[in-house]
């Protein structure tokens, strides 16, 4: 068998003698590979009893993958073994995802899903099977992704791993006074919940000064709701009700006035000749748009709706949600709101100190869940904090904690960079815990660039060399020595380190921030330097978003880069989102004497069956709906007119199926060029034109917003996490693009972790000492130098490992 032959040709074991021939350590692409065999791991002592040594007679101790092709792939075959660690490595787009979410997990999904009966499967997502000639030996998958959980506002990290649950029952049990079962302490329940905010503990309300201007008379135009301009009808009716003089400014009215202006219930008055129905503005104000939903309003009414319908803290319950009954009993002098409300750290410590036997299997569990969360780094939150307000990595840390006492064994749990948002620190829990899972019995694939997890990996599989179609093929499987000697750019990368600078860029002047207090701030005094690159760093939850995007980001001049996701419908991708469409468009309707609006899958050249979509989206009633490529169009998204005019030999179907890279050699001029050369300077050169912006990671994201902005000069750039997603390689082309900004004459703030960006900074910000109450402050504000020469904080201690071995 030639593992990592992209040809997809049938394959053959490897005999027991042939695999006795081969070297250890595994191989690069084009060898046969010790390691895909199952027989070589990884980096283990043999003899180890916790895992033992296998022969290639195992097949079953090994996911055999052949001829997978999905998106990138081209047929790549591998086995990988079960039991293991293997984490994928390989540049942005090079198949990682392809491989281990869209292939193995997928399949195992599928699998598990069709043995449901038929009724149950018309519950469930439609879900195609990967385009692989074959899986084999494949264990049902637990996917742990960094997708957020969703924005339901009764869904909370109590709720999430079951805490609260647990909590709910203490409370029932050994609370006092006694209050009752469970479920009476449970705000999702009619028994538990606050009345006034059904549970929510928010209430929405009015922002008045979105509603009126209290200078102008309603003569003037005071009404800043739509709808109510002088003279249209609302207005006509308030103007004529006679509880108030129109040519009065608002501000002069008497308090009755204003009452009767705002609050006044529906009442009948005579305008003229005709009986009318008066209502206040707050009142009318409050029935046309709070019983509406947000997402079904669109124009003015949708960006009136935003400004000035406020969630404000439920006055009743003071915001936690649960009626006085639940409130009123205690432990310990403390109620389940305020055990909610606490660090979860804080919280562990107190359930440590209750003792009765009658819930002792309940406070075992209990403890377990709460220690297992300040393990993985999550000890800052509360069980109170709504799951819809937690990053990628906090959300997929919290998914973790609930697989991490389940009872399960020989399950295949599949990571997606868990170490998005771990300080180096944090990282090396992560990996105990990932290790852990393995050691229960469990299959962990890991998809991964930073260095401090590959480390810890029994088995590599790399991919690439490149992204996109110059990606999806076997570049090395193995152990980690035989990764390091294999001469891939992952294995010349994995001891690469970037040094300090030999000199740093002095400021320009200095953005000052003064007694912030957000979140976990604690009063932080902060100067920002401008003009050079300033790396904010510090453990999770220390608080150096809330001191950037809390004080940095809403001020004039100030371009934001985040990973949130691009508010768009799925016809957007990045040539529309960019803007690069339009001179694409142009050029194709100058090419062929015919008007732009053809080239434009959202105008007039779109096909009719599928509206320019290039999938047919069929609603089965009680059934899932499904996706399927348009007959019409055979996904190509445009009519056959729009289709037979081309442009130096393609059509404009083909230029949106090009990724940036191609498409940068195929314009060569032109604002085109412009564009795209910004895409490519952000290392999205294998994104396609036309890919849709739902598909995008979180980096990839962030990286195609400073694309779009990074054109304008004398700016200040905020990045949260630019290194998410990167290869190792990458992570060094982002240094010089940081730096072309900079020396652009841009001021340029990273929140980061990685090291290698630390020591690149000419400043750096380090808030802690820990996370939650135990941080909130400026540990260290200087050069990377005086930071490795002098601090003490854990950002001192692993920035001073790095840079001794570069």
């Amino acid at each position: 068998m030639n593992v990592g032959s992209s040809s997809g040709a049938s394959t053959r074991q490897l005999s027991s003698e042939e695999n006795d021939r081969l070297p250890e350590g595994g191989t690069a692409a084009g060898d046969a590979p010790a390691a895909a065999s199952g027989r070589h791991g990884g980096a283990r002592p043999h003899g180890d009893p916790r895992r033992p040594d296998r022969t290639a007679a195992d097949s079953h101790d090994d996911i055999q993958v052949r001829g997978a092709r999905e998106n990138n792939l081209t047929g790549i075959s591998l086995d990988i073994p079960k039991r293991r660690l293997t984490v994928f490595t390989g540049v942005s787009g090079s198949g990682k995802s392809s491989l281990v979410f869209d292939t193995i997990a997928a399949e195992s999904r599928r699998l598990i899903n069709e043995t449901y009966t038929a009724f149950i499967q018309g519950f469930m997502p439609s879900l195609n099977r990967p385009d692989v000639d074959a899986l084999h030996n494949l264990s049902a998958a637990i996917i742990v992704d960094q997708e957020r959980m969703g924005a339901n506002a009764r869904s909370t990290v109590g709720t999430a791993t079951d805490t609260y649950t647990m909590l709910r029952i203490v409370f029932s049990r050994i609370g006092t006074p006694h209050v009752g079962p469970a479920y009476a302490f449970s705000f999702n329940t009619p028994q538990g919940m606050c009345p006034a905010c059904e549970g929510l503990g928010m209430i929405t309300d009015i922002d008045v000064g979105e509603l009126v201007d209290r200078d102008l008379s309603l003569n003037e135009g005071a009404i800043k709701v739509p709808g109510f301009g002088v003279d249209t009808w609302y207005w006509q009716v308030m103007a004529n009700s006679g509880f108030y003089d129109p040519a009065v400014k608002l501000k002069d009215f008497t308090p009755q006035q204003w009452e009767d202006f705002l609050h006044r219930p529906s009442t009948k008055v005579r305008v003229g000749t005709s009986n009318l129905t008066y209502e206040g503005l707050a009142v009318r104000v409050r029935r046309q748009y709070l019983g509406k939903d947000r997402e079904s309003m669109k124009g003015q009414a949708r960006e009136f709706a935003d400004r000035a319908v406020k969630l404000t803290g439920c006055p009743d319950c003071g915001g936690t949600r649960l009626n006085e009954a639940a409130r009123s009993a205690k432990i310990e002098g403390l109620s389940i709101a305020e055990c909610s409300a606490m660090q979860i750290n804080d919280l562990a410590e107190f359930v440590r100190k209750i003792s009765d036997p009658a819930i002792k299997p309940v406070l075992e569990n209990l403890r377990s869940t709460l220690d297992s969360l300040v393990e993985i780094g999550l000890g800052y939150l509360s069980l109170d904090r709504e799951s819809g307000t937690l990053s990628g990595g906090e959300a997929q840390r919290v998914k973790m904690v609930r697989h991490l006492t389940s009872s399960l064994t020989d399950v295949t749990y599949v990571f997606d960079e868990p170490t998005a948002g771990l300080h180096p620190h944090d990282i090396q829990r992560m990996n105990g815990l990932l290790l852990q899972l393995r050691d229960k019995g469990n299959t962990v694939l890991v998809v991964e660039h930073k260095p401090e997890m590959i480390g810890i990996a029994d088995h590599v599989v790399d991919l690439g060399p490149g992204a996109g179609s110059a990606g999806g093929r076997l570049c090395y499987t193995g152990d980690l020595e035989g990764l390091r000697a294999s001469g891939t750019l992952t294995g010349r990368y994995l001891d690469h380190r970037v040094g300090l600078r030999e000199s740093f860029r002095g400021p320009t002047g200095w953005l000052p921030i003064r007694g912030a207090t957000l979140h976990n701030l604690r009063g932080v005094d902060a100067d920002i330097p401008l003009g050079v690159l300033t790396v904010v760093t510090g453990v999770a939850g220390s608080g150096k978003s809330s001191l950037i995007h809390g004080y940095v980001s809403g001020r004039e001049g100030v371009v934001v880069a985040d990973q949130s996701p691009i508010r768009g419908s799925r016809r957007s991708n990045p040539a529309t989102y960019t803007g690069l469409l339009d001179p694409i468009r142009t050029a194709f309707a100058k090419a062929n004497k015919v008007k732009p609006a053809l080239f434009s899958a959202n105008s007039e050249g779109a096909c009719p069956a599928c509206k320019g979509i290039g999938l047919i989206y069929t609603d089965l009633a009680m059934m899932a709906g499904v996706a399927t490529v348009c007959e019409e169009c055979e996904g190509r998204r445009f009519t056959p007119e729009v289709l037979s005019y081309t442009l130096r030999g393609k059509n404009i179907s083909e230029v949106l199926e090009m990724p940036v890279a191609e498409a940068a050699e195929f314009f060569t001029t032109g604002p085109a060029q412009a564009v795209l050369g910004r895409l490519t300077a952000v290392g999205l050169g294998y994104l396609g034109l036309g890919q849709p912006l739902t598909t995008l990671s979180g980096g990839e994201r962030q990286r195609l917003k400073l694309a779009v902005n990074m054109a304008r000069n004398g700016t200040t750039y905020v990045l949260d996490e630019p290194t998410t997603g990167l290869h190792l390689a990458d992570v060094d082309h982002l240094l010089g693009l940081l730096d072309r900004l900079v020396d652009d004459g841009n001021t340029v703030i990273v929140i980061e972790h990685h090291q290698a960006v630390m020591a690149h900074a000419d400043w750096i910000i380090d808030l802690g000492p820990g996370a939650g109450h135990d941080g909130g402050r400026v540990v260290f504000s200087g050069t990377p130098a005086e930071l490795v020469d002098g601090g003490t904080s854990l950002t001192a201690v692993h920035l001073r490992d790095y840079v001794g071995r570069a």
